[in-house]
């Protein structure tokens, strides 16, 4: 049985990522702050992880973590993210470090720390966002992480193609947060500017996610897949 690691998903996206590939794989999930109480009730079985991932020693620790629990790694899904408002006015260095720490740099770190252990037909997937192609107002450090984040996944997908490790993207458009819904006309605005007149659910990502983890996609690296309904056509 594959072994998959999912960052960030005590809830949200993340969590409808790692509910799915447990179906079929073993998974562990890194948490920061919040308790992954409620995906455990689904999944008992899933290994959890506490890592801030915002400092990039945590890397190695989690691999490690993963290889002595179950000897493999062959998905790495970096999906924990951070974002910090930021108007033009009002940026902080300490705001816009944390966003690239999380964005960026963590999934960085946790790729050097697994390429060890990675065998050919292994798979990387990064949750990006359509925000990296539409940079999102009063959120240009979230935007900008995620447009490096594409970058490096191309970047990563021209490298590891040799070694037989696929690297890909999804990018979410908006998508419904079960947990933390958004307020009912930010979520008309969305609708509105989406083609097929509704924001997505956790699931629909979860589904992008499992093909490109899949010998489905033996043959697709390198690619950034928008998972958004037609937003902004």
């Amino acid at each position: 049985m594959k072994t998959a690691l999912v960052t960030g998903a005590a809830r949200g996206l993340g969590r409808a990522i790692a509910t799915d590939l447990a179906q079929d794989h073993q998974v562990a999930i890194t948490y920061n702050t919040t308790a992954p109480d409620a995906l455990l009730q689904d999944c008992p079985d899933i290994c959890t992880i506490q890592a801030d991932l915002s400092d990039p020693a945590a890397a190695p620790g989690v691999i490690a973590h993963i290889m002595d629990r179950f000897g493999r790694l062959d998905v790495l899904v970096n999906n924990a993210g951070a974002i910090a408002p930021n108007a033009v006015d009002d940026v902080t260095c300490e705001g816009v470090q944390t966003t690239f720490d999380v964005n960026v740099i963590a999934p960085m770190a946790l790729l050097a720390a697994a390429l060890p252990h990675l065998q050919q037909g292994a798979s990387v997937i990064n949750i990006s966002s359509t925000n990296a192609e539409l940079p999102a107002m009063g959120a240009s450090a979230y935007s900008a992480s995620k447009a490096a984040l594409n970058t490096w996944t191309r970047a990563m997908a021209k490298e590891l193609g040799p070694k037989g490790i696929r690297v890909n993207a999804v990018a979410p458009g908006a998508t419904e947060r079960p947990e933390s819904p958004r307020p009912d006309d930010l979520i008309k605005l969305f609708v509105d500017m989406t083609a097929l007149g509704r924001v997505g659910q956790p699931q629909a990502i979860a589904n992008a996610v499992r093909f490109l983890a899949s010998d489905a996609a033996s043959f697709i690296t390198g690619e950034i897949l928008n998972v958004n309904g037609g937003y902004r056509l």
